[in-house]
């Protein structure tokens, strides 16, 4: 087993589901959530494991879990072979973020928070189908800062139907004076199957203009980078030395286990999938059958295709020298014809050491990203 593994932990229940949200993740099926919670505390404790880096509980909304629920997954990961600087994230919604549960993720060795803001404005949360409130959230950030957690981001939202530059612009700014450790800055993607897909198809979704969602990023990024915040990926923005670990172990193409319902898994080459559907995935576990649905061999070519896509993420780029060494191949032999295309319309840029997205290759990042497909 690869040294240094990342670990990701879904949870698939939340109180409503987000009208943009097409993750795997429900509401409605709380009855199931104990025996969900048992079958995933199964499969961790089962997982062949060395030692973990970074820990994330994804969902889904992991926050909206019942305090005994969270109690069987504490013990399962206090039987974990743990690094001593071990990064441990969970993500939540502000209305399930109360003192209660934010002393019990305390005592389970949590100590990054990410909350899921996405706008500063009542009226776009309920637009977006959120359950939570402004107030709420300050309350559950400054519940947080008082029980002790001093690495916490906060997700934001652009592009929302019915927000304007102003409104972007109030949300980066009073979110900023909080003084988080971390933010997230994400575009909307109206993404098939969602109930703002069917309204886009309606032509009721009221998004704003692809020049304003230009603008808003822009300002994200000029705005943050002027009060000390590093961007180190397209959407992700830190403070010095708060850049999100687990994530990075993703954008470098380094080995993850992913447990729980339609979890991703990156291991010695092999890239695998557990069942998404719920059922199916606790009867599998309960039968002492593997949960995995589909599973793949990476090819040296599908190795080198993600290094290089995941790689241009992050604003430093790809390490030439790293390439070369990791496929025992020249990049310039491989990608040659496509970087120098990309270097001569001023979408790339490279140093001699990284190659790596310019300002206007970040806008048309997936046109970019999509020609380093062999």
């Amino acid at each position: 087993m690869n040294k240094g593994l990342a670990l990701y932990i879904h949870v698939p229940f939340c109180k409503q589901k987000c009208l943009y949200c097409d993750f795997p993740s429900f509401s409605g099926k709380e009855s199931l959530m104990l025996d969900y919670v048992k079958a995933l505390c199964k499969e961790i404790d089962n997982s062949n494991y060395d030692k973990i880096n970074t820990i994330f509980i994804g969902g889904g909304t992991p926050t909206y879990l019942c305090l005994e629920c969270l109690e069987y997954l504490k013990n399962s990961i206090d039987k974990l072979c743990k690094a001593d600087d071990l990064e441990f994230t969970i993500e939540g919604n502000p209305d399930s973020l109360n003192k209660e549960k934010l002393k019990f993720f305390k005592s389970m060795g949590v100590n990054r928070l990410s909350i899921g803001l996405q706008a500063w404005q009542d009226r776009l949360l309920k637009n977006l189908g959120r359950v939570h409130t402004l107030e709420q959230f300050r309350e559950s950030y400054l519940s947080a800062r008082d029980i002790g957690f001093n690495n916490i981001n906060i997700d934001l939202m652009f592009g929302l139907p019915g927000q304007s530059i102003e409104d972007w612009k109030e949300s980066l700014i009073n979110v900023s004076n909080l003084k988080p450790e971390h933010i997230s800055c994400y575009s909307l993607i109206v993404e098939d199957g969602t109930p703002f897909c069917n309204l886009d198809k309606l032509g009721k979704l009221n998004l704003p203009e692809e020049e304003d969602e230009r603008k808003m990023y822009q300002f994200a990024v000029d705005f943050l980078k002027s009060i000390g915040y590093e961007q180190y990926e397209i959407s992700n923005f830190s403070k010095p030395e708060f850049q999100c670990r687990h994530n990075l172990t993703y954008w470098n193409l380094n080995y993850y286990i992913g447990c729980g319902m339609g979890a991703h898994s990156y291991v010695n080459g092999i890239r695998y999938r557990n069942y998404e559907d719920i059922e199916k995935y606790i009867c599998m576990i309960n039968d002492n059958k593997s949960p995995v649905a589909e599973e793949h061999i990476n090819s040296l070519k599908d190795d080198m295709e993600e290094f290089m896509f995941m790689g241009l993420r992050k604003i430093e780029g790809i390490s030439i020298e790293e390439f070369n060494k990791r496929f025992n191949k020249d990049i310039n032999k491989v990608y040659g014809i496509v970087i120098e295309k990309f270097l001569k319309n001023k979408l790339l840029k490279s140093d001699g050491k990284y190659i790596y997205l310019s300002p206007r290759g970040i806008e048309l990042s997936n046109r970019v990203m999509c020609e380093f497909i062999l």
